[in-house]
Parts: C-alpha cells; sequence; structure tokens
C-alpha cells in the first residue's frame, strides 16, 4: 500500500464517488433480494434500460458537484448538457454516467458510476473516478497533479490506495482479452471475429493455450487493463459513448496503457469540448476502440480485427 499526493479536486471526487455507493448500494441490494428491478422508458436511449436508479444518481451528482465547483458543464447520460453556476461559459465540463449496468445493479451483480472533470481550456481530463458498487477494490481514479504529471491509483473498501502501472508486455496469444458482450448483438459480431479467435487460440511456447475471452463493461474494463487484472479491452461493433470511455481511457492512458482506434491511431484525450454545442455532439457520438496494456498488444489486436 503507497499514498500518493491528491488534488484538493481529487480528494473532492473520492469523497463524492464513496458517499454515492455508501447511499445507493443498501438500495440497489433491496431491489435485488426483493425482486422489485422495474424500468422505466428511456426517451433519450431506447435500448437502454434505465431504473430510477440511473435518475436519482444524475440529479445527486449534479447536487454534489455544486457544492464543490462554482460553474461547470454538467455532461450526464442521463440529460442534455447544462450550465451550473454564474458563468455562462465555465472552463470545467464534468461527465457523469451515474449508474453504468444497471440493468444488473438492480440485480446487485455488477454495477460502477464514473465521474470525471475536464479542462476545456486544457482540452484534456484533469480528474475521473470510477466507482465499483458490489467490490472490495472500490475506486480506480487518475489525477492531474499541480506539475501537469498524471496520476492513477486504487483504492479499496477498507481506504488502502495503490499505484495503477501496467506491467510487462504481454503476447496476444497469452492475453486475457474482454469485451461488452452481453447483449446479444454484440456477442454475435464478437463470434465472427475469426481472426482475433484463432490469434488467441494459438498455443504458447509451451504448448498450452493461454488466451481468453472474458465479460466486462464500460470505463471499468478499461480500469481493469491498468490494474493489470487483465490484458486488453476492444469494442468492435457499436462504439462506446463518451460517458462510458473517457474515464477509463484517462485512467488506462495515465497509467502508461495505450488505446487506439480500429485503424491503429491513438485515441486522444481531447473529447472536442469547445462549446456547449460541441458537447452535445460529443455526447452523441460513438467509438470503437482497442484498449491494452501495451501499443503492441493494442496493435496486434485491432490488426486481427481488420482481418476479420
Amino acid at each position: 500500500m503507497s499514498r500518493f499526493p491528491m488534488t484538493t479536486l481529487a480528494t473532492e471526487l473520492v469523497s463524492m464517488v464513496t458517499t454515492v455507493i455508501g447511499e445507493v448500494r443498501p438500495r440497489l441490494i433491496n431491489a435485488a433480494l426483493s425482486g422489485d428491478r422495474r424500468n422505466r422508458v428511456n426517451k433519450r436511449h431506447a435500448d437502454n434500460f434505465l431504473s430510477d436508479f440511473d435518475i436519482l444518481l444524475h440529479e445527486r451528482y449534479r447536487e454534489l458537484f455544486a457544492k464543490v465547483l462554482p460553474s461547470f458543464v454538467y455532461a450526464s447520460e442521463e440529460a442534455d448538457p447544462q450550465v451550473i453556476g454564474s458563468d455562462p461559459d465555465p472552463d470545467l465540463c464534468v461527465l457523469v454516467d451515474p449508474l453504468d449496468t444497471s440493468e444488473m445493479a438492480v440485480r446487485a451483480l455488477y454495477g460502477y458510476t464514473h465521474v470525471m472533470v475536464y479542462s476545456r481550456h486544457l482540452a484534456r481530463p484533469i480528474a475521473a473516478v470510477v466507482g465499483d458498487f458490489f467490490h472490495h477494490l472500490r475506486l480506480y481514479m487518475a489525477i492531474r497533479d499541480d506539475d501537469g504529471q498524471d496520476h492513477a491509483s486504487l483504492i479499496t473498501a477498507d481506504d488502502e490506495q495503490h499505484r495503477l502501472q501496467v506491467g510487462e508486455e504481454t503476447a496476444l496469444n497469452e492475453a486475457l482479452v474482454t469485451n461488452f458482450l452481453m447483449k446479444p448483438d454484440r456477442f454475435r459480431y464478437l463470434a465472427k471475429q475469426a481472426q482475433l479467435i484463432d490469434a488467441l487460440q494459438a498455443p504458447a511456447q509451451n504448448g498450452a493455450t493461454l488466451g481468453r475471452i472474458g465479460v466486462d463493461f464500460g470505463s471499468i474494463s478499461l480500469c481493469h487493463v491498468a490494474a493489470g487484472f487483465t490484458d486488453a479491452t476492444l469494442e468492435v461493433l457499436k462504439g462506446f459513448a463518451v460517458w462510458d470511455l473517457a474515464p477509463g481511457h484517462y485512467i488506462l492512458q495515465a497509467a502508461g496503457g495505450s488505446v487506439i482506434d480500429l485503424a491503429g491511431n491513438a485515441l486522444p484525450l481531447d473529447y472536442g469540448f469547445g462549446t456547449l454545442t460541441d458537447i452535445g455532439h460529443a455526447m452523441d457520438r460513438r467509438q470503437t476502440f482497442v484498449a491494452a496494456s501495451s501499443d503492441a498488444l493494442a496493435q496486434a489486436i485491432a490488426a486481427k480485427v481488420r482481418e476479420s
């Protein structure tokens, strides 16, 4: 365990996400045990599950951020971007996915929450926290310190803090690669990636088949790569929305990992949040990608996807 310097903003984000998890986790567990898993009509994203918890957390984060930041653009999955505070054109943009995998969260299986603060002046994130509602490994985060350096770390439920830094390079045929394949169309499309699957199944030097495919979700999938729990994650069909990709992208990049598009180009941390209109457009876009512990592994995966 080791401690790292925390900016005031990062400390506030950790406190905020910890508060939200503490408030909502018992209610999610109760929903699971009682069988009360009702979903609402989602007018913004028709194919997405929407629970009362998504809306509750959307409003709760807006309230909590307003106590910390005098003015900001609030860009949540659940509503159009809006300016909060007296400044009509604030520098900071707060990007929020209040409850990721909500259809799993109301079953007490998996549930995550993403917050990121983005400086429009710097055209990049300056702090992000991805929270896990149900596991001991509770918070994944990245911060930009006062010297302009990015740091990634993990905080457990008992407040142990660990630096996140990707380790040694892994060969594709020995890698654990994850994908958000919960929906049938995504599962079917991944199954068609014959070149990638063959590469994962290729024997290692000892003759064993070590390559694996696993399931993961939104930003947390990139955080798991940053922590070294998995080697890579990819999205090759619909793409991730910015609130699913950006927080984990920043955390993985701060840990030394690689995030590229399917053509092999590095994805920038500049998400094009120049104006309120730009932010609205960014919220409507989706991005396919490969994220890995090394650029070599990311490029190898992307090449196999292109060949399939």
